[in-house]
């Protein structure tokens, strides 16, 4: 999934600003979670890959962003298989899906310092306690722009891996990857710090 990759465009969801994007995105996710008909969510996910399609994204990157989350999303349907039913699964399924839609619309067309702006600003108010909203919005817009560099250190990871024939070892995969994931946070503390951004 290709959260936090920011692509520069000029659709009507480019042109607006943050605030109301991610004021829409949180009035959806209620919307969705207090819908309890299957159907009603499953026709949600088709108006949600339209939203995402009108930021001029092609199909086969909408496809892609799905690839990721799809092991999880059939975990999810095979949950509520086990341990309620079908229509509780393609509920749940349908949730899941297009609230992934929706935000990633979002994050394609938003860039990280208007995300970290509108929190540092909705955080404002608590700066008279002595809270710092300016961290916050450095924290976040941190995390949106570690996911990308994530998303490749696994691509590279499951390349190599799989060459040497360790494909199928989920450990193999993983501990180096936490590993580097890791070395690269430490590393950006450490520039942080030197430029006294905690001072």
């Amino acid at each position: 999934m290709t959260v936090g990759l920011y692509t520069i465009g000029s659709s009507w969801l480019h042109r607006l600003p943050a605030g109301p994007k991610v004021g829409a995105l949180l009035a959806a996710s209620l919307a969705l979670f207090l819908i309890a008909s299957p159907l009603a969510a499953l026709l949600a996910v088709p108006i949600a890959a339209g939203v995402y399609l009108s930021t001029g994204a092609p199909p086969g990157r909408l496809l892609r962003d799905l690839r990721g989350p799809a092991l999880l999303i059939g975990f999810v349907f095979l949950f509520h298989l086990a341990f309620g039913s079908a229509e509780d699964g393609a509920l749940a399924v349908a949730r899941f899906g297009t609230l992934i839609l929706l935000a990633s619309a979002v994050t394609l067309t938003t860039p990280v310092s208007e995300m970290a702006e509108l929190v540092e600003w909705l955080l404002g108010p608590l700066a008279r306690f002595g809270f710092r909203p300016e961290k916050v919005g450095l924290a976040i817009a941190l995390a949106i722009r570690f996911i990308p560099v994530i998303a490749e250190e696994y691509r590279h990871i499951r390349e190599a891996q799989a060459a040497r024939g360790l494909g199928g070892n989920p450990l193999a995969l993983i501990v180096p990857l936490v590993i580097r994931a890791l070395k690269a946070a430490d590393a950006l503390a450490d520039a942080i710090d030197a430029r006294g951004y905690d001072a």
